[in-house]
């Protein structure tokens, strides 16, 4: 008699199905977690504390434009001298 656990005396290919599915859930899982957690630093977990990303500090963008070219130097050491009376050289949203 001839069932689908054996075949010819012995388990059958089938066996190496459920393996495979498994390996395919678990890669899944994983593939969907990582972007997730990827996506996530922006995402719908992040903590909402309302503070900006260092890169959009104000010193960081005046830094920006004089390395674009877009101020100065002139400009840019008045106007880093105004931030850093405001913000403070490691006060919040400045640079350390």
């Amino acid at each position: 008699m001839q069932t689908l656990a054996t075949w010819d005396g012995g388990p059958g290919p089938w066996i190496l199905f459920f393996p495979l599915i498994w390996a395919a859930v678990v890669f899944g899982a994983v593939t969907l977690l990582r972007r997730t957690v990827r996506r996530g630093r922006g995402g719908p977990w992040r903590l909402m504390d309302g503070s900006r990303p260092a890169g959009d500090s104000p010193l960081a963008v005046l830094g920006r434009r004089f390395a674009s070219g877009e101020i100065d130097e002139d400009e840019y050491w008045r106007r880093m001298s105004v931030l850093e009376e405001q913000f403070g050289r490691t006060g919040k949203g400045g640079a350390a």
